[in-house]
């Protein structure tokens, strides 16, 4: 495959991740079924998908897919059993049948001819080599947030979206919500005057007790799970939603949300395809446990028009601030100075950003179109780096100086050396 605080029990562990990812999910997802119930196609017109990756977020995908009369799902993936049999009972149960396949090999799944699209929700440090693969077998393609475990994954991520001209969604969902469009919609038409800082609020990380190295549950495949990452012993402490505060296979909260907040913040400023020029930071590591990424941080960002960003924990929301006001929106809310700002009305010489009210159904339409949809690779691509710049500056603990033209640090060899990393073998970047 190309994919893939206290000490707990084995059960308590599995537990606690799948309320996690219930509870986060929720918010996430607006069901693809309100839009399309009324709208159901032939069989014959309908757009076939395949899952890969059935955790929490894959299944809050899978069954919002399920609610909707446009597609059929024909396939299920993912390396753990007891994931990959529910998602299957839950498409067999939608259909009444017992056709929907199921795949530990993703590749097995992408070689289906039958197979139009694909849903990738497998952990980070698998999501480029999925979706690549998957653009080339010529599938289009939503895929999880964040986009890349590194910045060279995202560059070839884009070049093979363009390559094998497909469509790809990236699940940075908020663009997809009224908040976060009105924000937006203030800022570029300079409702609040001209913006001098944006604040990005992020939750922490956390720091767990240690836990020992153990043989995986039978019904894993380890070694699949760890793909083009290091291969180490199982842990329990690396394994589902955990996998986040690993460097191996993520960046932490700095990737994990930063990926969604980055990613409005840059729509605010008109910097889709752009990025800041440069990034100085502090972190706090974890003091214990297996966990490595960032547990609070406060990094600092400019761009070359003066605006200054700000990414700190442990607030959620981005909060943009301008000579005549601010925005602050986060997900179910926004708050403005001056409150009439929430009421306003749009007239013809404003600028009007894409509005989607669905970011699966925008997603669909666009397959059918093969229009760009709202959140395109190379926007996720870029909104991550702004995570990932983040991070190496954190790490290497200095100022480093960005150049988002050329997408690489000024004159710094060493941090360039931090925007790719070696995979483990067989697995390579295309």
């Amino acid at each position: 495959m190309v994919g893939m605080s206290r000490r707990i029990t084995r059960r308590q562990f599995l537990q606690h991740a799948a309320l996690s990812s219930a509870v986060l999910a929720i918010p996430a997802i607006v069901p693809s079924s309100v839009f399309s119930l009324a709208q159901r196609s032939a069989p014959s017109d309908r757009i076939t998908l395949g899952f890969i990756g059935l955790g929490g977020m894959g299944m809050a995908h899978l069954n919002s897919f399920l609610g909707n009369g446009q597609v059929q799902v024909l396939a299920v993936c993912d390396v753990y059993a007891p994931h990959r049999d529910r998602a299957k009972k839950a498409v067999d149960n939608r259909y009444g049948n017992q056709d929907c396949a199921a795949y530990t090999d993703f590749r097995h799944l992408l070689d289906r001819k039958d197979i139009d699209a694909v849903v990738i929700s497998t952990p980070d440090h698998w999501h480029a080599l999925n979706s690549i693969l998957a653009c080339e077998a010529g599938k289009d393609v939503y895929c999880e947030k964040p986009l890349t475990l590194f910045v060279d994954e995202g560059k070839a991520l884009v070049r093979a979206v363009r390559r094998y001209n497909r469509v790809f969604q990236v699940g940075s969902q908020q663009r997809s919500d009224y908040y976060f469009w009105l924000a937006c919609m203030l800022v570029r038409n300079g409702k609040i005057g001209k913006v001098h800082t944006v604040r990005v609020n992020l939750p922490p990380s956390p720091d767990m007790d240690p836990q020992p190295d153990v043989e995986p549950p039978p019904d894993l495949d380890w070694n699949l799970y760890l793909g083009p990452a290091p291969w180490v012993p199982f842990n329990y402490a690396r394994f589902l939603w955990n996998f986040r505060w690993f460097w191996d296979y993520s960046g932490g909260t700095m990737t994990d949300w930063g990926h969604h907040h980055f990613d409005i913040a840059q729509w605010g400023l008109g910097m889709d395809l752009s990025g800041p020029v440069s990034v100085e930071g502090k972190g706090v590591p974890p003091i214990k446990g297996l966990c490595e990424t960032f547990v609070t941080f406060e990094v600092h960002y400019e761009y070359a028009n003066g605006v200054r960003m700000i990414a700190t924990t442990p607030e959620r929301g981005v909060r943009f601030e301008g000579t005549e006001g601010y925005v602050h929106v986060w997900r179910g809310g926004i708050d403005t100075s001056p409150k009439e700002l929430q009421q306003i009305t749009w007239g013809g010489n404003d600028v009007m950003l894409e509005r989607s009210l669905s970011h699966h159904q925008n997603w669909l339409d666009c397959i059918r179109t093969r229009k760009k949809p709202i959140c395109d690779v190379e926007i996720g691509h870029r909104s991550v780096t702004v995570a990932h710049i983040g991070n190496i500056a954190m790490r290497l603990g200095r100022k480093l100086r960005w150049d988002p033209v050329k997408e690489q640090f000024v004159g710094d060899p060493e941090a360039n050396r931090w925007l790719s990393r070696p995979y483990r073998a067989p697995w390579y970047l295309r």
